[in-house]
């Protein structure tokens, strides 16, 4: 993680130094350069603390079984680690409220990355109803599950875009540290 802050810093600095005040420091926590509180605040902080924690969630289980969620993606190891190690330690960030620009940006390419496969796997975008699947015809590897589609990954693409769109709110420690 040490590397977003210090790749943030340098484009923070390199930004400030042609005198773009708007943009510099704020690339570390948002596109946006204010941090809102109030109800729009505490709802930012909704957001925020609710993916990071879901990606968390994902990200945990896919780092501490790796080589086998490489091995059913069919996918190098070390760009399976990169994605979970985004989605780990980008859930933490997110949380926390820290660079939050910084933390969604690995986090959004590993989601638009799923889309890609689940598009080239031919799932759909929203898959049929299991509870109309008769038995036999679908089965997960834990047995009777969700059919697979790529509607989950868009929506965390969708949470993702806002986050780092609005930044992460007056309640994070990004407003804390970069706000004025």
């Amino acid at each position: 993680m040490i590397y977003k802050f210090a790749i943030g810093l340098a484009i923070a600095f390199f930004l400030g130094s042609f005198n773009f005040p708007q943009l510099g420091t704020y690339l570390l926590s948002s596109l946006y350069n204010t941090y809102p509180g109030g109800f729009p605040g505490l709802a930012l902080l909704l957001l925020r603390v609710s993916t990071g924690a879901l990606f968390i969630l994902h990200g945990y289980p896919k780092i501490t079984h790796l080589r086998q969620w490489a091995e059913s993606l069919k996918m190098p190891v070390f760009l399976c680690f990169l994605s979970a190690a985004s989605m780990l330690g980008g859930g933490i960030f997110l949380i926390i409220g820290f660079l939050t620009l910084l933390a969604t940006l690995p986090i959004l390419c590993s989601m638009i990355f799923a889309i890609y496969l689940h598009i080239s796997g031919s799932k759909p975008f929203v898959a049929q109803d299991p509870y109309l699947i008769p038995e036999d015809q679908y089965q997960g590897p834990l047995g009777q599950g969700e059919p697979p589609s790529w509607e989950k990954a868009f929506m965390y693409c969708v949470m993702l875009i806002a986050i780092a769109a609005l930044g992460p709110g007056v309640y994070s420690l990004d407003a804390f540290i970069f706000g004025r």
